[in-house]
């Protein structure tokens, strides 16, 4: 049983609740700011590449659409992004900063990073270019031993098997001291290709990390959402790693749509009565709202799967 629970008014942003030139809209970052929810989600334009579009709620389930896409900053001269996509917004301080993947025609794919404080204005921080592409940026919320941390992917293939990589830098701009930190799992639903997901999560247990892992099957793939837990000093270390996705494709306008049976979030928000929301994309088409308990999940990143270990014999 999924430990996500699915809002009953799902999905609470489709393409027909936006402008007539959006055709999708998918994989959001989300934040509480100033007593709303702020979604800044991805929008497939007839007319060009994905951008980013915010969308505001009180209550979290009940969207508005802003009438017009977020007025993204430029680039130094020689530089041309032509698409954006799957943003991560971390509260530092003051300041949200919103890592993202990019596309340009000089540098192919790579991780981009804006701040802001108020989602009206946006400020770039300027990244270092890296000899190969990059997506699946995540900025922890604070800094660890004096440095801030990212989850990231670097790819060869884009289509190919892949894992999750932890960076550190001292001026969010140069990222160093790359090491592995999770592959996929030859038997399990994320045996194809890993990447960080949502902003991780601080617990006493450690630093909770909601991830999406693909499984490949004999005519495409599927993308879930799973746990793991990692040290709060050094979030190299792999404390647990649930073996059960905690959110998959089960309803229809997740198994149908641009990209089908995908599930992917970029966001998790707690709550004060102990839940944690997430906004997810929903086979790349439309946006889901889904809530579990912080126990639960903490939890799953021990569980071991049964069928698993009665099968195989796995201890």
């Amino acid at each position: 049983m999924s430990i996500f629970t699915r809002n009953e008014n799902n999905p609470v942003i489709a393409p027909q609740d936006m402008p007539p030139d959006v055709m999708y809209v998918l994989n959001p970052g989300a934040i509480k700011h100033n007593g709303e929810y702020i979604v800044m989600m991805d929008a497939a334009v007839a007319s060009g590449p994905i951008v980013f579009w915010l969308a505001r709620s009180k209550d979290g389930v009940k969207f508005t659409v802003d009438p017009e896409p977020v007025d993204w900053p430029g680039f130094e001269p020689g530089y041309t992004e032509k698409c954006v996509y799957d943003p991560r917004i971390t509260k530092i301080g003051d300041d949200y900063f919103i890592m993202y993947a990019s596309t340009s025609i000089e540098y192919g794919i790579s991780l981009g990073l804006v701040k802001t404080r108020d989602f009206v204005s946006y400020e770039r921080i300027e990244q270092e270019r890296t000899p190969a592409p990059i997506r699946n940026g995540v900025l922890f919320p604070e800094k660890i031993n004096g440095r801030h941390v990212r989850l990231d992917r670097p790819m060869g293939d884009p289509r190919g098997p892949s894992m999750m990589y932890l960076s550190y830098s001292d001026d969010l701009v140069h990222w160093r001291d790359s090491v592995p930190l999770m592959d996929v799992r030859p038997s399990l639903w994320d045996r194809h290709k890993i990447g960080g997901g949502a902003v991780p999560l601080k617990t006493e247990k450690g630093w909770l990390e909601i991830y999406h892992g693909v499984g490949d099957t004999c005519n495409g793939l599927i993308y879930c959402l799973g746990v793991c837990m990692l040290d709060l000093n050094d979030p190299s270390k792999v404390i647990a790693r649930g073996e059960d996705a905690v959110l998959w494709p089960a309803e229809l306008y997740e198994q149908v749509g641009r990209v089908p049976n995908v599930v992917f979030t970029c966001n998790a928000i707690p709550e004060d009565d102990g839940s944690v929301k997430i906004y997810y994309g929903a086979a790349d088409t439309c946006i889901g709202l889904a809530e579990a308990q912080l126990g639960d999940l903490i939890d799953a990143c021990y569980r071991k799967n049964r069928h698993i270990t009665k099968v195989f014999g796995a201890q």
